[in-house]
């Protein structure tokens, strides 16, 4: 048998097809004729079909399941290996069960190439469509279609060509192209290995040939780096006053003395050191596939979800609108406006549905248009979040460009982003990022502000009506409040930004709208000056809206989970949506009812 060694190129496939087209037996026969399996395990599924008389099938080398033997089908996805005198493999194989597509995605997805299987007798069939799909939207290109159980059909040439021409057909309209179309049968071995005496008519490769002509992606760690921020570890004992940036390399090198710049909040910071368990030997380098913790020259504050890359590579794009393509298996449609969850990486987010451009049943393309996607339809769609990510085309870097979104606490649908659209914020976004490569950071961290000061740094809008002035006296009293229990706390009027840092803005600046986002951009900025010196900020501006927080959002990305709106009044007049909402008459004991809602919130420590 041949080595497996790392040195030795490798490639993963996914094999799929409609259920009991074939798939199991394909690869089962495969391994047993290259070679591949465990010693005595072919023996031992032989013996153990005869000790229950049952006909041995080449699948059961691949249904390791007992819930699968006794159903007869695959539901989860399997994964196998096999090798060549030139390449390993991994082979995945995928459930073709309508149930299941959910697993037959999860496993398609870190796939290089795809074997598409056919039951000659049975056709092309709804599932055969629906994964040829799947595999173009997930970018899989290189495909060979397995034309199976062709000695159930005496090896009819004309039947081999009606599945090539109307499969051919259909890929055409999806701009898919199979590289290959191959007459096979998976219980015989027929164009498994060798070319097949009983199919002199078919001239083209073997299955093992065609495997061997599919050509690997360029090695993870030979891209741009990737690590996405799984946590950040601080340690207290002996002075021990580490920071370690834990995550693992998708892609790329990670060494010592590399600079990196964390994505979105554009923080740089230079590795120090790269930390390992186990060993005593310093590590000065890990690549794509490590899972590592570094840490930095400067006590840089990142967050879990951002991405980390390499200054002067290619780096990740920030977006909150995206284009994408998805395929939704939830029990409840997909709908424009619901709130979901957005999982990529590491990193979390809400999202909603701005628009879908078009819904495709992929078992037959057809095409409507609407506002929900249906359990098993595809989309393309534009996505909005309500904080940016980081992230990559998937085309460039599968790795940080594929998602899922969670619905009600369950995974119910997942894609690829296909494009990163246009921001209202994208000139803020920038310049925050540009603010924050450059930005020079404290001696003093903001844990250690925190414990001194026995708080979390936080901005706190108090926002009302302009009419009834309740939004001044529930923030004074407030920050009164505060400042008696001992807490670091300031309050800011906008009549003092307005006459003070803004009164350039008061005159000579055309457009009305232009002049609000710059408030609110050099209010923000203030903030962030009061939040990294640990403060509590309280801030009182009236009708506030979404917009208007949107921007203060963009600015304070990396406080976003410390912004807290309050609206003091019984009726809210705009479109916000406020942390807290108080009433008018409980506005004389606002400080109060504030305070204890900082306190669960984890603001104010409880000592």
């Amino acid at each position: 048998m041949l080595p497996l060694t790392a040195e030795r190129d490798e490639l993963s496939m996914v094999v799929v097809g409609h259920v009991d087209h074939g798939k199991s037996t394909i690869v089962g026969r495969l391994l047993a004729d290259t070679d591949s399996l465990p010693q005595g395990k072919l023996e031992s599924i032989k013996e153990k079909c005869r000790r229950t008389s049952r006909p041995f099938e080449y699948a059961f080398l691949l249904d390791a399941l007992k819930e699968e033997q006794s159903q007869g089908i695959t539901i989860d996805v399997a994964r196998c290996f096999f090798k060549t005198a030139s390449r390993n493999y991994t082979i995945i194989d995928a459930p073709g069960h309508i149930e299941f597509l959910k697993n037959m995605v999860t496993g398609a997805s870190w796939a290089e190439a795809a074997l598409l299987v056919i039951d000659a007798e049975e056709g092309v069939q709804e599932n055969s469509r629906r994964h040829g799909y799947l595999l173009a939207m997930l970018g899989i290109r290189q495909m060979a279609v397995l034309v199976n159980k062709m000695d159930l059909i005496g090896y009819d040439e004309a039947v081999f060509r009606h599945v090539v021409n109307e499969y051919t057909d259909f890929l055409s309209q999806i701009g898919v192209t199979s590289i290959a179309y191959i007459p096979v049968s998976g219980r015989q071995g027929d164009n498994l290995t060798n070319p097949s005496a009983n199919m002199p008519w078919y001239t083209g490769p073997s299955l093992l040939e065609q495997i061997e002509a599919f050509v690997p992606k360029m090695p993870a760690e030979e891209k741009a780096l990737r690590i996405p921020v799984q946590d950040v570890y601080k340690f207290t004992r002996g002075d021990d006053n580490r920071r370690i940036i834990a995550g693992t390399i998708e892609t790329g090198k990670l060494a010592v003395g590399d600079e990196v710049i964390f994505y979105p909040s554009g923080k740089k910071s230079t590795v120090q050191t790269i930390q390992s368990f186990n060993t005593s030997q310093p590590v000065l380098q890990r690549a794509a596939g490590w899972a590592v913790g570094f840490t930095l020259t400067e006590q840089t504050y990142v967050k879990r979800g951002e991405i980390a890359a390499l200054a002067g590579e290619v780096c990740p794009q920030t977006a909150v609108r995206l284009k994408a393509n998805l395929f939704w298996l939830g029990r409840n449609p997909l709908e424009i406006n619901k709130r979901y969850q957005f999982k990529l990486n590491t990193a979390r987010a809400e999202v909603e549905v701005e628009s879908i451009l078009r819904v495709l049943d992929a078992s037959n393309l057809t095409q409507k248009d609407g506002t929900q996607v249906q359990r098993h339809e595809v989309a393309e769609c534009i996505l909005k979040l309500d904080r940016p990510i980081a992230c990559d085309l998937s085309a460039d870097f599968p790795e940080t460009g594929r998602f899922v979104i969670v619905d009600s606490y369950e995974i119910s649908g997942g894609g690829i982003v296909t494009g990163i659209l246009p921001d209202p914020h994208e000139k803020l976004s920038n310049r925050v990022q540009r603010r924050n490569i450059h930005w020079e950071s404290a001696s003093i961290s903001e844990m250690e502000r925190a414990e001194r000061y026995n708080q979390r740094s936080s901005l706190v809008v108090v926002s009302g009506s302009k009419t009834d002035g309740l939004r001044k006296d529930v923030a004074k009293s407030l920050e009164k409040r505060l400042f008696l229990d001992g807490k670091f706390v300031y309050f800011i009027g906008m009549a003092n930004l307005i006459y003070g840092i803004d009164a350039d803005l008061k005159n000579g600046v055309d457009d009305p709208d232009d002049v609000a986002v710059e408030y609110f951009r050099r209010l923000a900025e203030v903030a962030n000056l009061m939040l990294n010196a640990g403060l509590i900020l309280v801030i009182s501006a009236h009708d506030l809206r979404k917009e208007d927080l949107a921007i203060l959002e963009t600015v304070l990305a990396e406080h976003i989970s410390r912004i807290y709106t309050i609206w003091a009044g019984d009726h809210i007049t705009t479109n916000l949506e406020p942390t807290l909402h108080i009433k008018e008459e409980d506005c004389q004991h606002a400080d109060r009812t504030i305070k204890s809602f900082l306190q669960d919130e984890g603001v104010l420590f409880r000592l």
